[in-house]
């Protein structure tokens, strides 16, 4: 039987450290902090890059793109800081005049993308693919900058996910109509 040696803190204690500490990332896993650690230019690269081919392809009064910034949550005390997800402006609006309040979203989003890195990849694809599922996203993302490859998950009518490996070519992100992403314009420096 396995002894929990970690102290565990509850959703609310979670939110307020987090806007006590904006300077930190803290992260929190069923209960259990944990800090996303500083990333490679490589892994950040992508990110932002990413973030504003996005960007300049969406209707910012439908959607908005937050990269490494805002949080999503699962019930069970799970926030994380995805590397950069899409969510749609109303979810966004109420927030904008809540200094009190932490930017967190429970709804499932249309896009959520992480990007490998050493001190996270085994850990994004084990647990947090798995909570995003749950929460049921539409679709999520995985580029390796090294590989320069793009593992997609897309969710299905039943609930499922369908997996695809793309080395090049353009993706274009199902739930989000008029978007395209060009692997080899997104990977070159």
């Amino acid at each position: 039987m396995a002894i929990e040696t970690e102290p565990r803190i509850d959703a609310e204690a979670y939110e307020r450290l987090a806007l006590d500490q904006p300077d930190r990332k803290w992260e929190l896993r069923d209960g259990v902090l944990r800090e996303k650690p500083g990333m490679t230019a490589a892994h950040n690269f992508v990110s932002i890059k990413l973030g504003y081919a996005l960007m300049s392809q969406l209707d910012w009064s439908e959607y908005q793109v937050r990269i490494d910034s805002g949080r999503v949550f699962r019930p069970e005390a799970t926030y994380f800081i995805p590397d950069l997800f899409v969510v749609p402006t109303a979810a966004v609006t109420p927030l904008l005049d809540r200094p009190d309040v932490l930017e967190v979203y429970e709804q499932p989003l249309p896009l959520v993308v992480e990007v490998w890195s050493r001190s996270t990849g085994d850990y994004d694809v084990r647990e947090k693919l798995k909570v995003y599922q749950r929460r049921g996203d539409r679709e999520i993302w995985m580029f390796h900058p090294y590989e320069r490859t793009l593992t997609a998950w897309r969710r299905q009518p039943d609930g499922s996910y369908v997996e695809t490996l793309h080395r090049d070519g353009v993706v274009t992100p199902v739930a989000l109509p008029g978007v395209a992403i060009d692997l080899a314009t997104l990977f070159d420096a």
